[in-house]
């Protein structure tokens, strides 16, 4: 039973609107300014679960996420797809002309930087969370600072959307995850998605090998991402998502996977949200 959840941002934010999408409205919602003050509630039990962005189909991987996952042996329980879109808001009155700065999360910048080559005289400014900007503009009432921030952000905080969907590319998706420090949620029969860890010995054709177990074994390779090992030099671990359509077949693969890998960690098994 999931009574509350830590988000990274404030209300208003995207890990806000994927709460509401999940969960419903009646989560208790915990706010924290980074994914180690979320993750460390979840550690000190104040909160049941973490919502964590992942991945991102223009800016790719949250390379940080994998590894708070991974390095508190925490566990994937499930996912959610959010068409974000990010607009520009400020104080009502203002034009986009008043526009001298503005703050927001770097993806979010990164995310929508074509739209501001069309206003050099706009400073653009790394900040923490897209709606916490928003929550700043209007309890100090900040003339000429903008955010870029969800249209949840902008009616949260009475905010004017001087411009909508700015981002580059319109069909912007952020996978999120939501972490448990257990990994007990649905029955075997409802799993059809895992989220896996390995390392290999370093020698030639050692990840082609366990990726054709994968293939022999009919598991679909979603996501494969690779992170240094810090203590070792040139050596990497493998993060990887499969889908699937029978549990027996992923077991399967975990077996042949166990022999052939230096180390196989399972970081979740849960529901395909695309299916």
């Amino acid at each position: 039973m999931i009574n509350s959840v830590a988000i990274q941002g404030v209300k208003g934010s995207f890990h806000h609107i994927v709460s509401k999408a999940y969960f419903g409205n009646n989560i208790e919602v915990k706010e924290c300014l980074s994914f180690d003050k979320a993750v460390d509630s979840l550690l000190q039990k104040q909160t049941d679960a973490v919502i964590m962005a992942i991945e991102n189909s223009i800016a790719g991987s949250i390379i940080p996420n994998y590894a708070l996952i991974d390095d508190h042996n925490l566990h994937v329980v499930g996912e959610h797809y959010l068409n974000v879109q990010h607009h520009l808001m400020t104080l009502n009155g203002q034009s986009i002309e008043d526009v001298k700065e503005v703050y927001s999360h770097p993806m979010a910048l990164l995310q929508c930087k074509e739209f501001f080559k069309g206003h050099p005289q706009i400073k653009l400014i790394e900040d923490k969370d897209t709606a916490e900007v928003a929550k700043r503009i209007s309890d100090n009432q900040l003339s000429g600072v903008a955010a870029i921030a969800s249209d949840l952000a902008a009616e949260i905080f009475n905010l004017n959307i001087l411009a909508e969907s700015i981002q580059t590319i319109k069909h912007n998706e952020t996978r999120f995850v939501i972490v448990k420090r257990e990994n007990h949620e649905i029955s075997e029969s409802e799993i059809n998605k895992a989220s896996l860890k390995f390392e290999l010995d370093h020698k030639r054709g050692s990840l082609a090998a366990i990726l054709n177990v994968m293939s022999d074994c009919k598991l679909n390779l979603t996501k494969i991402q690779s992170l240094p090992k810090i203590n070792t030099p040139w050596k990497y671990a493998f993060f990887v998502d499969v889908t699937f359509e029978d549990y027996r077949d992923y077991q399967k693969a975990i077996a042949i996977m166990e022999i052939m890998a230096v180390e196989i960690k399972i970081l979740g098994e849960y529901k395909n949200a695309k299916k």
